[in-house]
């Protein structure tokens, strides 16, 4: 579980709950677009009494700890730039402090030349938009995330998981291509399927062109709403507060795609290899926090005692 779909809880309730839910691992959030509500993360780099403390309390739970999560735009051109480049690469020193190997993060996303704002590109056309293009990647990104990658080696992080998302450089899978052909396998992907669902993309499909480049899942659903759809599309401008009149939202797993469609999710998973952490991220606007992550424990169990087999195949040669 993402820490903060159990935002409203101290850390020791949320540890708690989440132990009585049955999890093992849980993913935590150290800044940037999260408030981090349940970890310090200056107090936990400057002491070891801190550090052993914390972990103390994750394993006297029964839980292990998946990821470190930084997720925010380290690319922005503005001052906010600058700060979510160094939460990120503070999380990247806690990670190694903490020996976790996994630090979830989002590509970022740049301006344009001179831009004091990020410029997301959808289309060729003006011509100016390749020129965009090709600053934001040879200009800006490749350059910090080769540092990126040589940060996380020197701190013993060998997978930095980059979450596809709209208004980020990398939102599909062939931008995320062109970043790790770049930059190199420490550059993996943390696979969020709600947000390749409202951009209209096939989640299953992505899972076998990736493979084992998935190095973290997260399980969010997406609710699409057709009949907004079909005058709007799916670009959507809308304040989640409009919750009726957008025409997608994220929901409860179960909510947007049905269980037989998660049966599958994970079934495609174990076929590309995958046999790990899939991290509940609630962003329900409408079902309490506490409800919708049961709701999505409970379905996943399902759909995961589906995805085991025993069977050994026959040697027919």
């Amino acid at each position: 579980m993402v820490t903060d779909s159990l935002g409203h809880l101290n850390q020791d309730d949320m540890l708690r709950a989440a132990a009585e839910l049955g999890l093992s691992h849980i993913e935590f959030c150290c800044g940037n677009w999260s408030s981090a509500p349940h970890l310090n993360l200056s107090e936990l780099l400057s002491s070891g009494d801190a550090r052993r403390n914390f972990l103390a309390r994750v394993k006297d739970h029964g839980l292990s700890i998946s990821a470190l999560n930084a997720s925010g735009n380290p690319l922005h051109p503005g001052a906010s730039g600058k700060e979510h480049e160094a939460c990120a690469d503070a999380t990247l020193e806690l990670a190694g402090l903490l020996n976790i190997d996994r630090v979830v993060m989002m590509s970022g996303l740049p301006g344009g030349p001179g831009d004091q704002w990020p410029n997301w590109i959808t289309l060729a056309w003006p011509p100016f938009c390749g020129e965009i293009l090709e600053y934001q990647w040879n200009e800006v990104a490749i350059p910090w995330w080769k540092e990126r990658v040589k940060l996380a080696n020197r701190h013993g992080v060998g997978r930095l998981c980059i979450e596809f998302h709209g208004g980020q450089l990398v939102y599909n899978v062939p931008t995320f291509w062109r970043l790790r052909e770049a930059v190199g396998k420490t550059v993996g992907v943390n696979f969020d399927p709600s947000h390749l669902i409202w951009m209209g993309a096939d989640p299953l499909a992505c899972i076998h062109d990736l493979g084992d480049a998935i190095y973290h899942v997260h399980a969010k659903d997406t609710w699409i709403n057709h009949r907004q759809t079909a005058l709007t599309t799916r670009l959507e401008t809308l304040h989640g507060s409009k919750n009726r009149e957008r025409s997608w939202n994220y929901v409860t797993l179960g909510y947007g795609q049905d269980e037989l469609w998660w049966k599958q999710f994970c079934y495609h998973l174990r076929q590309v290899g995958y046999d790990d952490v899939l991290s509940i991220e609630h962003e329900d606007a409408i079902m309490a926090r506490d409800e919708g992550v049961l709701k999505s424990v409970t379905l996943l169990k399902r759909c995961l005692a589906d995805a085991v087999s025993d069977y050994t195949l026959p040697d027919i040669g």
